[in-house]
């Protein structure tokens, strides 16, 4: 796999993550399948590459066409709330990779909820409220903040604020991945064209194989 190709997917993740967390707090709706994807790649702590974090390409359309709208200059509908977020999780990913407390109680938080998982389908209530519990003890300490904008009656619903929650600590899931990959925040200023098109590329690929 090249390098960009894996930054790439990295990136669309969080941009997924961060889309749910804006359609949640604006709609108090989500696709199923998309937050099933970024609830799964939580757990894929072992991959035994970038694709197998999200399971499938496909999965990540979502976040592929977002970041396409986001990072593209031929598009007009930049989302500032959307990038913000993107921002702010690249942020506090460096932080959080220099506290290793915090680190260790994120890999067994996630350890239990995975166990939970044996017993429960990924996005069962059960699942979701304990991944948010988890970012609020963990990257929600973080400063500063992560502040979701939207509609008062979505993010007040204890349903919906969980499910955000568990959204937030995908997209940090991704962001770490990021990074792994070798990604920083001046790469999405500075390779933002070079990124676009392996998007591009990518689901062009993707079309053509359900063609085959």
């Amino acid at each position: 796999m090249s390098k960009i190709r894996n930054k790439t997917l990295a990136l669309a993740g969080i941009f997924q993550a961060v889309t749910l967390v804006k359609d949640l707090a604006t709609s108090g709706m989500v696709d199923q399948h998309d937050f099933e994807t970024c609830i799964r790649s939580i757990f894929e702590t072992d991959p035994a590459d970038v694709d197998a974090v999200y399971g499938r390409v496909e999965y990540l359309r979502t976040g592929l066409n977002t970041l396409i709208v986001q990072l593209d200059n031929d598009h007009q509908q930049h989302d500032l709330d959307i990038a913000r977020y993107v921002i702010a999780l690249l942020h506090l990913q460096r932080k959080l990779s220099k506290n290793k407390a915090m680190l260790d109680k994120l890999a067994d938080g996630i350890e239990r909820a995975h166990r939970q998982s044996e017993h429960f389908h990924i996005t069962h209530e059960n699942i979701i409220a304990n991944l948010a519990d988890l970012y609020s003890e963990t990257v929600s300490q973080l400063a500063p903040k992560i502040m979701v904008s939207g509609e008062e009656r979505f993010l007040s619903n204890p349903d919906n604020a969980n499910r955000i929650r568990a959204l937030l600590l995908a997209g940090m899931r991704s962001a770490v991945l990021w990074a792994q990959m070798g990604g920083s925040r001046w790469q999405i200023l500075l390779k933002r064209g070079q990124l676009v098109e392996e998007a591009k590329r990518i689901l062009e690929e993707e079309i053509r194989r359900q063609l085959h």
